[in-house]
């Protein structure tokens, strides 16, 4: 697998796409005798920009509001709240004729690549029909521009006369980025684009993601789970909670020196390609169950599952910290505790735990530390990449080294 571009978009440059405290909440109708409908919030107070030609990751467990953000940004989705501008536009306004417009150069790469093939036609109407609705090109043309578009991301001619369901996953989620590409767009949600094919099969798509990012300049809102994935493809990463980003910055900063236990754990999930690394390394356990988004718990939304929680964590939310190097973090143990203050999560150490209970900071810690060999009741959560190794013994964070975390 490739690494993205080493191009860095220009920082005096415009964002190209901006959320603004974007909000949206959901009505949630609840059947039975009392009948009381409840509020949904899937995103949270949610601000984030992308720079023209720049990859954006945006990761977080499943039901994080990842797909959401990435839904309201393109809107087919209505914000309760906050505003979306694109090219410098407020486009929370816009109807009809002016958002069909604004939509030609905003497509998406959808998650359900089956379901966003019409089956009924075959691969050259798919391609052909934004040709001709969003760029003018006559039926004559049709077909060599759709050759083009499908020559462009590896496949050949005579796929036009197939349907979907004669493709492989591979070639099906290539005629969907055939089919976004055509209209010539600025920006690309890709919403979760490579998790329903194999691992080789992934590996080509990144690449073949990187590259037309290079040849055509095009800017990636890369919406996945997975971490590595995203490290290969994105120049800065966006960190989601329950609806909330807790923790952005660069590809690298953010892989190697995370600043919010959350994102610690979601690393922890990474399999080292070494067997000997794998087995050996420590990973963390989350306890507990993802809040319903019903129901947000008060203070900071992680606290009912973090090794880290504080007294305060439980009654006031973080703040949103900006640290020297452009990132952004909501911890408390930023501010709090070991006060961190921007460096990584990675250093709390024996020391920095010692402060925390001498200084009446209450710690809650998980009972036990498992080990290798040791079952893990009734837990969920991932696995941890082995930097923090040495901070086992004085935080007593729940650890344990190569077991399943799936």
């Amino acid at each position: 697998m490739t690494q993205r571009s080493e191009t860095q978009p220009l920082a005096m440059q415009a964002p190209l796409a901006r959320l603004d405290h974007i909000r949206k909440e959901f009505v949630v109708q609840r059947r039975g005798l009392r009948r009381r409908a409840s509020v949904a919030v899937a995103v949270d107070d949610v601000s984030l920009e992308i720079m023209p030609g720049e990859s954006l990751g945006l990761v977080g467990e499943s039901g994080s509001g990842k797909s959401t953000v990435g839904r309201l940004m393109l809107r087919l989705l209505d914000a309760t709240a906050g505003r979306v501008e694109f090219e410098g536009r407020d486009i929370t306004t816009l109807d009809g004729r002016e958002l069909r417009l604004m939509r030609a150069r905003m497509q998406a790469v959808f998650q359900d690549i089956s379901g966003s093939l019409n089956p009924k036609m075959t691969i050259g109407q798919l391609v052909s029909e934004p040709l001709k609705f969003h760029k003018g090109v006559a039926n004559k043309d049709l077909i060599d521009r759709s050759c083009e578009m499908l020559e462009m991301v590896g496949l050949q001619r005579h796929h036009l006369a197939r349907f979907p369901y004669e493709l492989s996953g591979g070639q099906r989620q290539r005629v969907s980025l055939a089919r976004a590409l055509a209209v010539e767009p600025r920006l690309l949600v890709l919403d979760e684009p490579v998790s329903a094919l194999d691992v080789s099969t992934q590996s080509q798509a990144i690449n073949l993601l990187g590259d037309l990012q290079s040849e055509l300049g095009v800017a990636y809102l890369f919406i996945a789970h997975d971490l590595f994935v995203v490290h290969h493809i994105s120049h800065r990463i966006a960190v989601m909670y329950l609806g909330a980003i807790v923790e952005m910055g660069s590809a690298e900063q953010v892989y190697s020196a995370p600043r919010h236990p959350y994102t610690q754990a979601l690393l922890s999930a990474i399999p080292h390609p070494d067997p000997a690394v794998e087995l050996n390394r420590q990973r963390i356990i989350l306890q507990g169950e993802v809040p319903s988004p019903t129901d947000i718990p008060p203070g900071c939304r992680f606290h009912t599952r973090c090794s880290y929680a504080m007294d305060v964590c439980a009654t006031v939310a973080p703040p949103t910290l900006t640290v020297t190097d452009g990132g952004t973090v909501a911890c408390h143990l930023h501010t709090e505790g070991p006060t961190l203050a921007g460096a990584s999560v990675n250093t709390i150490d024996g020391a920095a735990s010692e402060a925390m209970h001498s200084g009446g900071v209450a710690v809650r810690v998980p009972s036990r530390t498992v080990r290798a060999g040791d079952v893990a009741p009734n837990t969920q959560g991932s696995a941890h990449d082995g930097s923090r190794r040495d901070a086992t013994p004085a935080l007593n964070v729940r650890l344990v080294a190569g077991a399943d975390t799936t």
